[in-house]
């Protein structure tokens, strides 16, 4: 697999120094996108040079560009989504300290020509690129996301579990993040609130002072599902709970909702809701090409036949305590669907709609700061609960 890459340093370039401490910033008003003759052209426009890269993922096709840090504030993604080549655009942290820029494709494009220009009275810089048609399978054997040291997401292999220290281990998933922003509706984003949330539920849980807590992220970064799941092996997890707020198409659904896995979802809905958090992966600039099964083979077919009952246990715990506690349950409240992020097969695992964005109740909730504390309070009943309830029948699992 040939990846289309291209990195420019700083060195390169004579410019001001006093610009290079700051994040460059991008500038709205000299950057956009264009349509001729069939291509398309690209200009960014940024405050300060920084190095940066850029290649196309397949599947579906998109275009990818790498940044040292940029604030992107004042680009609207949604303005330059009208060239009729770009069908959606997407910019935000990837990893801390860099930046990215997808834009994905309504037909393959190859890069044709790029360049970077400093003004070295202004200390700004100004790329530009174009690209250019192409065939199908010409586009898939240029693209593939490059091995550049420094610039990558860590490891996503699953890694095996920490030793047991008898502490119990509860890993707690802000859902989406950095370039990902998850359902938006006004000012609110998923992913802002989701951080809210797992914070408040970390810090609800230590109080308790007999239980550790790890969050996927603690900040707006981006993370990939298979990593997620990687870092509740690293962790040593004995609960999974990844968070979210999500927006259904026909806007009816609302309140808390508990998802576990199944090959099968339980509704159209939640099939269409576990398929947009795979696609969300994707659309961020992830590369899955070459990927193996997360949940393949017969061990941890086995690891499940124990994880199903403890988990199933555990999201009726979860809609017990969000019910008394008088958070608005959804009137069907345990679900299940193939989401990628809940595939630990040795740790249960489940996935909470605290709300939907596309209720208007649920959406005034969510704003509410003593709403998210109460929801807060009722995961970290359930959790404890169940944990009593768990640690009684260990006696009783075949080892």
């Amino acid at each position: 697999m040939i990846a289309m890459v291209l990195v420019l340093c700083l060195s390169a370039f004579p410019v001001r120094a006093q610009g290079l401490f700051a994040t460059a910033r991008v500038l709205p008003q000299e950057s956009g996108l264009t349509m001729e003759a069939g291509a398309l052209d690209l200009v960014l426009s940024l405050s300060q040079p920084v190095p940066w890269r850029v290649f196309t993922l397949s599947a579906p096709p998109r275009i990818v560009m790498d940044f040292r840090e940029i604030d992107w504030e004042g680009l609207d993604p949604a303005s330059l989504v009208g060239t009729g080549l770009v069908t959606e655009f997407r910019v935000g942290t990837y990893r801390p300290g860099w930046s990215r820029m997808v834009m994905t494709l309504s037909e393959p494009l190859e890069l044709a020509t790029s360049a970077m220009r400093v003004d070295e009275d202004r200390g700004s810089a100004r790329i530009t690129a174009r690209f250019s048609p192409v065939d199908a399978a010409r586009f898939v054997a240029l693209s593939g996301a490059p091995s550049t040291p420094g610039w990558d997401l860590p490891d996503a292999a699953v890694t095996p579990a920490v030793p047991d220290d008898g502490v119990f281990t509860v890993v707690i998933d802000p859902g989406h993040g950095g370039i990902d922003p998850g359902a938006v509706r006004g000012k609110l984003t998923e992913k802002t609130l989701m951080l809210a949330l797992a914070q408040a539920l970390r810090e609800a849980l230590v109080r308790e002072g007999d239980t550790r807590v790890v969050l996927t992220r603690d900040d707006d970064r981006f993370i990939p599902l298979e990593r997620r799941v990687s870092i509740a092996h690293e962790a040593g997890a004995d609960l999974f709970i990844s968070l979210h707020a999500d927006v259904l198409p026909n806007g009816r659904a609302q309140g808390a909702t508990v998802y576990t896995l199944s090959d099968k979802a339980t509704d159209e809905a939640s099939e269409k809701l576990a398929e947009r958090h795979d696609r969300d992966d994707l659309l961020s600039g992830v590369d899955l090409t070459g990927k193996d099964d997360v949940v393949a083979g017969v061990l941890l077919d086995l690891a499940r036949q124990e994880t199903t009952p403890r988990t199933a246990a555990f999201s009726r715990a979860l809609t017990e305590a969000i019910g008394a506690s008088g958070v608005p349950l959804n009137s069907h409240p345990l679900r299940s669907a193939d989401f990628s992020v809940l595939k630990a097969a040795d740790i249960p695992s489940v996935l909470i709609e605290v709300g939907y964005l596309s209720s208007d109740r649920d959406r005034e909730n969510l704003r509410d700061p003593e709403f998210l504390t109460r929801i807060a309070g009722a995961i970290r009943t359930a959790i404890l609960d169940w944990a009593r309830a768990d640690a009684a029948l260990k006696p009783l699992v075949r080892q």
